[in-house]
Parts: C-alpha cells; sequence; structure tokens
C-alpha cells in the first residue's frame, strides 16, 4: 500500500525539494557540533542567546524537581499548574493585553484561535506569506478563505468588500518568517475596523526583538490587533505558546479551542523556564541592543559585498539566490567550510525566490559575520561559473 505514495516523494527528489534532519551532537553559544564537526550557526531563532541562560536553566530545573518533567494531564484533568497562571498574568502585563491563554506550541495556538472563533460560513483573509499555521487554520475551519499578495493592502481591501455581510477575520504574521519584513500593523487596525473584521496578528518572530522594550510589533507601532499570538521557541529561548486578547475572546478559547481541551498541557517546568525568560527579556535588554547593532552591522557588510540581500530590519535577513539548485549548492558550500545556513526553497517559498535564510543571535560576533559573508560572495561566483561552464 505504502508503494502508492512512493511517485510523491521521488518527484519531490528531483525538484530538489527533498528535506534531511542533522544530528545535533552539542551546542555552545551559536556554534553547533554535528558528525564530530563545528558549525557556527546562522540558523538558529534563538534570537536573545538566553535558550542556554543560567538562570533559565536553574528555574527549569528546580520546576522539574518539584513538578516532574511532563505535565501528565491535559489542564481540565489538573494539569493546570500555579507555573501556567504567574505565566499568562507576567505575560498579559507585559503585552499591555487584558488576558493571556498558554498553548503547548505557537502552531496549536493559531489553530485554536481560528478552530474556536471562525463560524464556518465565515470569510478569513491572509496574508500570502503568513505562517503555515495561519493557513492550516483558515483551510481548516471555514469555506471562504482568500490570500492577499504579500503586504498588499489595497487587494485585501478589495475581498473584504465581498463579503460585507459575513464573519470576517484577517490574519498576518507580525514579522514575517522568512522575509523578514514587517506588516503595516497600524493599516491593518483601519481597515479592520471599516470593515467589522477581528484582526489576528502572530508575532512569534517580534516579541523579544522589536521595541526599546521588546514588547514587539504593538511596541513597534503603538497600536494592538484584536488578537496577538505567539510563541516562545524564539526571543525566548524556550519552548510553547500563547494568544493574548480580550478577557471574552480568551474565554472562548478555554473553553473551545480543541488545541488546548484535548492535549497535554505545557509542562511546569518550561512554563516556569518562560517565565524566567520573560523576565530576563527586559532586565537585559543589552542582548536587544547588541542584536540590532548586528543587524545593522550585516546590512552594511552586504551592501558592501553587492549580496542580494532583501529589505528586511529584523534578524531575519535572507539571501535571495532564486534557483532551487544554486542555493541549495551554496548551502552545500558554506556547510563545508564550516557555516549552517539553511536553503529555503518550494513550497516554504513560491518558485524561484530560493534563498539562504540567515538568522543572527546577540550571541554571534561582527568577524563571524564578516566570514559568513565573504564565504557567500565566493560560493555564489563558483556556483554561478560552474552552471554556466555547463
Amino acid at each position: 500500500m505504502s508503494l502508492t505514495f512512493e511517485p510523491a516523494l521521488n518527484l519531490h527528489k528531483e525538484k530538489g525539494l527533498y528535506r534531511e534532519r542533522k544530528i545535533l551532537q552539542s551546542l555552545d553559544g551559536m556554534q553547533r557540533r554535528y558528525e564530530d564537526k563545528i558549525f557556527c550557526s546562522f540558523s538558529s531563532n534563538d534570537y536573545l542567546g538566553l535558550s542556554k541562560h543560567p538562570s533559565i536553566i536553574k528555574s527549569f530545573k528546580q520546576a522539574a524537581d518539584d513538578f516532574g518533567v511532563g505535565s501528565g494531564a491535559s489542564h481540565f484533568l489538573g494539569a493546570y499548574n500555579h507555573f501556567h497562571q504567574e505565566l499568562e498574568f507576567a505575560l498579559a502585563e507585559f503585552l499591555n493585553f487584558p488576558k493571556v491563554l498558554v498553548f503547548s506550541t505557537g502552531y496549536m495556538a493559531n489553530l485554536g484561535i481560528l478552530g474556536s472563533l471562525v463560524q464556518r460560513k465565515a470569510a478569513v483573509f491572509a496574508d500570502k506569506l503568513s505562517h503555515a499555521s495561519l493557513i492550516d487554520g483558515a483551510k481548516l475551519n471555514t469555506n471562504f478563505f482568500k490570500r492577499y499578495p504579500h503586504n498588499k493592502l489595497a487587494q485585501l481591501e478589495k475581498h473584504l468588500t465581498q463579503f460585507a455581510s459575513r464573519q470576517k477575520f484577517i490574519v498576518t504574521d507580525g514579522v514575517f518568517s522568512m522575509d523578514g519584513d514587517i506588516a503595516l500593523l497600524p493599516s491593518l487596525i483601519g481597515i479592520a475596523q471599516k470593515f467589522s473584521s477581528t484582526l489576528l496578528v502572530d508575532d512569534a518572530h517580534g516579541i523579544g526583538v522589536l521595541g526599546k522594550k521588546g514588547i514587539g510589533i504593538c511596541e513597534l507601532f503603538q497600536c494592538k490587533p484584536d488578537i496577538l499570538s505567539g510563541g516562545f521557541g524564539k526571543a525566548f529561548g524556550c519552548f510553547g505558546g500563547f494568544v493574548a486578547s480580550n478577557e471574552i475572546i480568551i474565554e472562548n478559547l478555554i473553553q473551545f479551542a480543541r488545541p488546548y481541551m484535548y492535549t497535554t498541557a505545557l509542562p511546569p517546568a518550561l512554563a516556569k523556564a518562560a517565565y524566567t525568560s520573560l523576565l530576563l527579556l527586559q532586565t537585559e535588554s543589552w542582548r536587544r541592543e547588541r542584536l540590532q547593532s548586528l543587524i545593522a552591522y550585516f546590512k552594511r557588510a552586504a551592501q558592501q559585498l553587492e549580496l542580494p540581500i532583501l529589505p528586511s530590519q529584523t534578524a531575519i535577513q535572507p539571501i535571495l539566490v532564486k534557483n532551487t539548485g544554486q542555493t541549495l549548492a551554496l548551502s552545500a558550500y558554506l556547510l563545508q567550510n564550516g557555516f549552517l545556513v539553511n536553503a529555503v526553497r518550494p513550497p516554504t517559498v513560491p518558485e524561484n525566490t530560493s534563498r539562504l535564510r540567515i538568522s543572527l543571535s546577540a550571541l554571534h560576533s561582527e568577524n563571524e559575520i564578516d566570514r559568513l559573508l565573504e564565504h557567500i560572495a565566493l560560493g555564489l561566483k563558483l556556483i554561478r561559473i560552474n552552471d554556466n561552464s555547463v
């Protein structure tokens, strides 16, 4: 029976889209060990370098000693812990939202929002580059789903006028995970109000990084959507997800969100670790300042080498190669020279937009960035010369 699925795998390989997992042996800062070799990683979303912070590890260990490694049940079967509540209260205050609900993952948070709040006849509109969790949540819960061109809000308005009588949701990333650019939040809020729509923003890549205090896209633009979602796996250096909104929406999620109701609760030790990380986000602002300095440094150095970078002001700095084969070859060339930089290709990104997705961290050095960019420039030149000679 499994043979019927083999052609799809073979075609995936022929297109150069087949993905393989590397076995991580150890890590130290941005240094990673694979197959007994050390690489400098530019593929981690640990933007502030908090994942191995001693205080976070200590709080995790203490909570694990007290409550064990796993939570052992769903929230409604006795696993809702005071560490979950502590995190929810602190995060609501930090984000300046009335209430927060912690989910086991950010992916589940977005599925839960759309699954519990979107009626079958509702219309959902998503930026074309929105995260897969938003797209999946929309597809699973409505028959009326439209994707508008990236940040083209005139097209969004055109779609909205066609569904005047329906419940309407607009969903988007705050920071787009493959391009690194930022949603036009003030304009989106204006459009949502004009068309009586609910606006959901997933700011997983913005919270902790954007704004002087690290509050994310809401601090950057000094305004808030109806619903904000995110995760603890990026700048927090931890694991899990959350939703921030008003009390009515959060209570609806508690009562009706299946990815919240019918899964094992986030382990208390992870909730305590995320809480500790939240405190560090606020007290160790030098990490955010360091990261912003490195972003500016990277962009200047890349421009001097005339590398095809995208217009991103965030820690996500893609190098647009376009050709999938060349992107894979460049990633392999960098790996041979001690750098881990993932090649991103369709279907994660549109056809003919394959790129290297470079993620910067406060733990990187200017010297590491210089060496990476020099190898990218040389690798691009060698690969294109080889391709032209074939």
